[in-house]
């Protein structure tokens, strides 16, 4: 198969993980007999420092004319000076859009070799599996108008959150749809007591749901819902919310299994995928060496499962991920105090050895080794 992918690596720490997520994709491609057309573009604070805007046109191409996007990361406080719409976030924003983007999907996956990393007690986060499915071109975000006016002193901002039945039931059919495939569990996840986007989006999803009989649906407030994400993270399966909801509860999701480090995403919905890591650019790590670079690869991960539809390759990679840390090794964010920690390359490396090793058997095996 040929795999034509867009690299972003952005701001940050951004272009260190996304190296070792090429790094393994490239690993896949070569080991399962498919050619990898990879091409790199700038996004986010990057692009405003060469080109003056956050998301250029050749960006903008180069994305459209691929399958899938790969991207690390945008932003940082030397760019918090610039005005809104120049901001390397308005360009991830604007990616979004152009590439038809509406549902992200986020996997927050509890692996008992880090039982020590996640703050709860092992008892409660132990087979924590859960699905975020965030709808993500709509509300507070992409809301009109929004402002900021008047004289200092008397300032007033304005945000709009806003939905269309349109854009929540079509989010809907993708929760329940991947609900089936699962544990046949969702939660729905609104604030309807107080907003009518919310009650609007409750009624939406209740009549979508009669449409999958086999899934049982619930709803829950968004206070309510958090809470529940630390005191019984395993009880949750697919969670289905808007954007601002949404993007909240997958950074605790992120804590409750160990790392932010960990988690992947992937933008679908539209003619070509976008997956990124959940994590920001961290620019205080940036260029050490230390950032954590598994939400990037498995990314990658999903991008092969998603867009390219290579269960195979999917497996293989995430498989390569929990031999890595199965073996021990630890990037900084996941280590105890006392424990020897790997760098972003050397983690990298060992993940992409154990991916060209596999592909030789012709997918994932527990005996293939990875040294510490």
């Amino acid at each position: 198969m040929q795999l034509r992918v867009t690299s972003l690596p952005g701001d940050g720490i951004g272009p260190e993980v996304i190296q070792q997520a090429r790094r393994v994709l490239e690993q896949v491609a070569g080991g399962f007999g498919h050619t990898l057309e990879l091409d790199e573009k700038e996004i986010g604070g990057a692009a405003l420092t060469k080109f003056g805007h956050p998301l250029p046109d050749g960006t903008i191409q180069a994305c459209l004319a691929s399958q899938a996007v790969l991207l690390g990361a945008v932003g940082g406080p030397a760019f918090d000076h610039h005005p809104r719409e120049i901001r390397p976030e308005a360009g991830l924003l604007r990616l979004r859009q152009a590439l038809g983007a509406y549902a992200n999907l986020r996997p927050a996956v509890f692996y008992p070799v880090l039982r020590e990393s996640s703050p709860l007690r092992e008892d409660v986060v132990r087979g924590t599996d859960i699905l975020i499915v965030r709808e993500l071109l709509g509300g507070l975000y992409f809301g009109q108008p929004r402002s900021i006016e008047g004289a200092n002193g008397s300032r007033e901002a304005v945000n709009t959150m806003r939905y269309g039945e349109a854009e929540i039931d079509r989010i809907a059919r993708i929760g329940f749809a991947l609900a089936r495939k699962r544990r046949k569990k969702l939660v729905s996840v609104d604030k309807s007591n107080v907003l009518e986007c919310s009650r609007l989006w409750r009624e939406v999803v209740t009549r979508v749901g009669s449409e999958f009989p086999d899934v049982l649906l619930s709803h829950m407030y968004v206070d309510s819902a958090a809470m529940a994400l630390v005191l019984k993270p395993t009880e949750f399966d697919v969670v289905l919310t808007e954007n601002m909801f949404g993007d909240i509860l997958s950074d605790q999701a992120g804590g409750v299994v160990g790392s932010l480090g960990l988690l992947a995403s992937a933008s679908i919905g539209g003619p070509v995928g976008l997956y990124e890591p959940v994590h920001g650019s961290a620019p205080d790590i940036a260029g050490r060496g230390i950032a954590n670079p598994l939400g990037a690869i498995l990314s990658v991960a999903l991008m092969l499962r998603h867009t390219f539809q290579l269960p195979r390759e999917a497996e293989c990679v995430e498989t390569a991920v929990m031999s890595a840390l199965g073996g021990g090794l630890r990037t900084r964010d996941l280590a105890r105090a006392g424990e020897r920690t790997v760098t972003t390359e050397e983690i990298g490396w060992q993940i992409a050895e154990f991916v060209r090793q596999a592909a030789k058997t012709g997918g994932p095996s527990d005996r293939v080794s990875v040294s510490v």
